[in-house]
């Protein structure tokens, strides 16, 4: 077990970006901060305000560094984007993989992409596919992409930052980038046919001490001691880290956020299906594991405007009484239904608790049909924003027919990351005991599928 005590990790969402610090011993959150993460939209594409998140980042750090204090830093991240480095900086802007190319240049890429049997990486919207981004950037961009002399992943962007060592890892290339072959372990045939296998930096395991705080950010930070910082994760893959370490296949864990991502452990991957947002991620120790994902955090605030009303049960019960329902997509191009147009159904005065409820039993329907996608069995953990959602949790409960935990209390994110730096997985855990719907639901759940077949 490692000495440190208290872990600092630096946890980039496409939403929010945060820094905590993670008690090693318990798992607990004893400080955090955060900041939205802001798109600029000018300049070559849109793209990550990085400058602004940097300045956070150091400015958080130091004053977590007298108080709570910290003894390592660990970094995790959203998936879908890649840094290109030159000298000793960016070459490029790194690109807001929602940004959407022209035709010409996705048909390109979709003629010389790899076929789905080898990356078990589906073709995305926009830039969901890093190998699409990349692509972009050097077909479009050639001038500026000439200046790239090393390409990383990037949860370790923030890690050169912080120790000026280069490295990638097998979370974010597996992250249906179309760069990473997960049976086989190694770079997809697309590296080679985009000439890019000399820029790749060197592939590190996630639990890697890289480097220390180097100079004279150290300093600066105000640390008068060495801090490892470790390679760092992809974000949902640091959700479903603490689980692989503490249970037993099968179970599937639902990582919510902007993303709801299901990851299937035991599940299976001969039946993914490309074109229903289905894919391979690829976990902390290099595993294959069967995931699926839709955009239910985006589609959930769309519905609500952001509204946190939750509705009772009476509201509940008329929702489903009158069956108030959401068909899919709220937002197109990616999850199980890509091309369908939502219609709302029976929507009658639109309350915002009415909407909430519909919008969370959308959300679980969405859910429960991507954890049939991908094979799911055994218990089903949710953690996120969803995990103290009830009306969801009991939705999915109904749905699955099999036990849910729900970890309120916890930022799987978080806690993953700080894993790698030696954290210890909290033995004492709160949970919160899931109870199914009414016999009524099934009425609904029949009628928002029939709805579905018609469409």
């Amino acid at each position: 077990m490692s000495d440190n005590r208290r872990i600092a990790v630096i946890d980039v969402g496409k939403t929010n970006a945060k820094v905590v610090v993670v008690d090693a011993m318990t798992g607990a959150e004893i400080a955090a901060r955060s900041m939205a993460n802001r798109v600029i939209q000018n300049g070559l594409y849109p793209h990550y305000d990085i400058e602004a998140l940097w300045a956070f980042f150091v400015d958080t750090l130091t004053i977590f560094a007298q108080s709570p204090g910290f003894d390592a830093i660990s970094v995790t991240a959203h998936g879908a984007a890649a840094a290109l480095l030159g000298d000793n900086d960016l070459a490029m802007p790194v690109i807001d993989y929602e940004h959407v190319y022209p035709g010409e240049v996705r048909a390109a890429y979709a003629a010389l992409r790899p076929d789905f049997a080898e990356t078990r990486s589906p073709l995305l919207s926009g830039g969901l596919n890093v190998g699409a981004q990349i692509h972009y950037q050097k077909t479009q961009f050639p001038a500026e992409f000439s200046a790239a002399k090393t390409i990383v992943t990037y949860a370790q962007y923030w890690v050169w930052r912080l120790t000026g060592v280069a490295a990638n890892e097998v979370t974010s290339l597996g992250c249906h980038t179309d760069l990473w072959n997960p049976q086989e372990g190694k770079y997809s045939s697309l590296v080679d046919t985009l000439e890019l296998r000399p820029l790749m930096a060197p592939i590190r395991s996630a639990f890697d001490r890289i480097g220390d705080l180097r100079e004279p950010l150290a300093s600066q930070i105000g640390v008068v001691k060495a801090i490892p910082v470790h390679c760092g994760i992809h974000d949902s893959n640091a959700s479903l880290l603490p689980h692989l370490i503490s249970r037993t296949s099968p179970f599937s864990v639902v990582s919510t956020g902007t993303w709801v991502v299901s990851f299937a452990v035991g599940g299976r991957l001969d039946q993914l299906d490309p074109a229903r947002d289905t894919l391979a991620n690829v976990d902390a120790y290099g595993k294959a594991v069967p995931s699926a994902r839709f955009m239910g955090g985006r589609e959930f605030d769309l519905l609500t405007g952001g509204s946190a009303l939750e509705p009772d049960a009476d509201t509940l019960n008329r929702v489903i009484r009158n069956q108030f329902m959401i068909l899919p997509s709220v937002v197109q191009g990616s999850g199980p239904y890509p091309t369908l147009q939502s219609i709302c159904l029976n929507d009658g005065s639109r309350s915002a608790t009415d909407l909430n409820a519909a919008a969370s039993l959308y959300t679980a329907l969405m859910t429960d049909t991507c954890l049939e996608l991908i094979g799911a069995s055994g218990t089903t953990i949710v953690e996120g924003p969803f995990s103290r959602n009830r009306t969801y949790l009991s939705a999915l409960r109904s749905l699955t027919g099999r036990e849910v935990i729900a970890l309120p209390g916890t930022t799987g994110t978080s806690l993953g990351a700080a894993l790698l730096a030696g954290a210890q997985y909290p033995l004492n855990i709160t949970t919160q005991d899931v109870a199914p719907l009414s016999g009524t639901f099934d009425i609904y759940v029949q009628s928002w599928r029939d709805n579905l077949a018609r469409k």
